[in-house]
């Protein structure tokens, strides 16, 4: 429990690190571009060989495919009512997205670290690398974003701190989950952290990276891409 809690705690520690180096110095538009693009590929690359590639081979296709369009509709649910709380508030809802697609892939994608781990297979060490890797520019053009519109170093830091905590302990709840939870639903698990990746990259990342990193977004992700996928043939 000790050894998964540490795992989680790394693996998420990254997205508060993004937070606070989002805040510590100025980004320029083309830089926070570049970052969102290498985590959009890194994310890509996690989704094909750590997500779904696994929950095909430990479970069934509907198990995964289930959780594939779970995951989709949670995030774009969830993404409206940010989109629908910000309008009522009169507040703006900069940079909430990527936070809510942080949360909701992070949670079933760190569940899956703790599954692994109970389960004997070990740590992928490619799995910890994609997660800590995506995590960063998910919060450092979150954190930039929210910083823009307005919102203060204390709250931006403290709700990627409450985001981190979360997704650190999905890892205990995924060891402790492993015994008692049959390979379709751990195969539903990666599905439905895919779906909510795959959606939020489509609606935020992607779009976010190319608007302020032009031409130069398809060649970091590109760049994302071969570091996650080359990491995780090496590491699988």
């Amino acid at each position: 429990m000790i050894a998964a809690l540490g795992w989680g705690v790394l693996a998420a520690s990254s997205l508060v690190v993004g937070a606070v180096l989002a805040l510590v110095r100025p980004w320029s538009r083309r830089a926070l571009g570049l970052v969102l693009g290498f985590g959009a590929g890194a994310l890509i690359a996690s989704v094909s060989f750590e997500l779904a590639e696994e929950g095909f081979r430990i479970g069934s296709a509907l198990g995964v495919a289930f959780g594939l369009a779970l995951g989709g509709v949670t995030f774009v649910t969830a993404d409206r009512l940010v989109e629908r709380w910000g309008g009522r508030s009169g507040g703006s809802a900069a940079g909430v997205p990527l936070a809510v697609g942080a949360f909701l892939d992070g949670i079933p994608e760190q569940a899956v670290l703790g599954i692994g781990i109970a389960s004997g297979d070990g740590v992928s060490a490619a799995l910890v690398v994609a997660i800590f890797a995506s995590n960063l520019p998910e919060a450092i053009g979150s954190a930039a974003d929210m910083r823009s519109a307005g919102r203060s170093s204390r709250s931006v830091v403290g709700l990627w701190t409450v985001v981190a905590a979360c997704c650190a302990l999905a890892t205990l709840g995924g060891t402790a989950l492993a015994g008692a939870v049959s390979s379709d639903a751990q195969a539903f698990v990666d599905g439905f952290a895919a779906g909510a990746l795959l959606t939020m990259l489509v609606d935020s990342m992607v779009p976010e990276a190319k608007d302020k990193a032009k031409d130069w977004a398809g060649l970091a992700t590109v760049a994302g891409f071969a570091l996650a996928a080359g990491l995780s043939l090496l590491t699988g």
